[in-house]
């Protein structure tokens, strides 16, 4: 099973271009992160540089529109994120309770679809 640990910073989504982790946050996630690839649970992992360096990609009536961040309307967003590849939802909140996360952090921990995941029409209409 494939779960993706989503890192919800507290004040990120005000958070101004380029900033960066603090030394010592740094150091424990990495230390964090090498458990979780001497485990063979890592498939690959990933931070975010703030929304305000990202963009928006909206669809109305069959129309995009890109808007620019920071975003206003935002309270949460992300920081960064893990994929990994446990046997059970358990054992992938069980990864997450033991990441270094600071008070203001949030990780949410979500199961990938996979094929299988889906009823039989759709996986028959997907094959091709």
């Amino acid at each position: 099973m494939r779960f993706m640990m989503l890192m919800i910073p507290g004040g990120y989504a005000e958070a101004e271009p380029g900033t960066m982790p603090e030394l010592e946050a740094v150091e424990a996630m990495t230390a964090y992160n090498k458990a979780l690839e001497e485990a063979g649970v890592l498939i690959t992992l990933d931070g975010l540089h703030p929304p305000s360096m990202g963009a928006r990609v909206s669809f109305s009536s069959g129309q995009a529109s890109v808007t620019d961040g920071p975003f206003a309307e935002a309270k949460e967003v992300l920081g960064g994120y893990w994929m990994i590849e446990v046997s059970s939802r358990e054992e992938a909140i069980e990864w997450a309770r033991r990441c270094p996360a600071r008070d203001n952090e949030v990780i949410e921990v979500r199961q990938v679809m996979d094929m299988d995941d889906f009823p039989p029409d759709i996986q028959h209409a997907v094959s091709g």
